[in-house]
């Protein structure tokens, strides 16, 4: 069971402290002084990332731009040069993510997710009074059309491996490609086994 805070310990979490770092400003406070008025009431500037470094961290989509370009969009059906280049900055900004930055076929897996996105865009599938994020939907759309690329090549890879294990051993063990002999005998369990290995 939890013990409730006594009365006591509630008013002194109140009183205000003088000559801290942490004080604790109160309502009385507020109202008697102008400048923490003039910088409660100040509105926030848009919100920009500093890492430990102390370096900036730029974002390659401005979420509400986007959002605007969409909805541009969804009025006049004309694809803005900046709506496009959106969308190709998240798929190319996804492409540097750690889980998908040394596949060969990077370049087909940005082009798969440009359609994708571009699909969606087009039968105005994200609803845009939902509260939800553009930025985030695309990266989605996008984050799954790599994965689908992936899945097709890792199939892919696979029958051809299926392909060149069939094919190569029986052109290997045919006589009248080898030149009448033979010049590869496929090892088989038993061949392991007699010689200790």
């Amino acid at each position: 069971m939890k013990k409730k805070k006594s009365n006591s310990l509630l008013k002194k979490s109140k009183k205000v402290k003088k000559n801290s770092k942490d004080a604790i400003v109160s309502d009385d406070a507020i109202e008697n002084d102008p400048e923490l008025q003039k910088l409660l009431t100040t509105p926030v500037p848009a919100v920009t990332t500093v890492t430990k470094k102390g370096k900036e961290k730029v974002h390659y989509v401005n979420s509400k731009e986007f959002e605007d370009e969409i909805r541009a969009y969804y009025k006049s059906g004309h694809v803005t040069q900046k709506l496009g280049e959106s969308i190709t900055k998240i798929a190319h900004g996804l492409s540097y993510a750690p889980n998908f930055i040394n596949y060969s076929y990077k370049d087909d897996m940005i082009g798969d997710a440009i359609v994708k996105m571009f699909s969606a865009l087009r039968n105005k599938k994200f609803k845009l009074d939902t509260g939800f994020s553009p930025f985030s939907y695309f990266t989605t759309i996008a984050f799954h059309a790599f994965i689908n690329r992936i899945k097709k090549e890792n199939k892919h890879h696979a029958v051809l491996n299926e392909y060149r294990e069939k094919v190569y051993t029986d052109l290997m063990l045919d006589p009248d490609v080898a030149g009448n002999a033979h010049i590869y005998v496929e090892p088989t369990d038993d061949n392991y086994n007699s010689s200790g290995e």
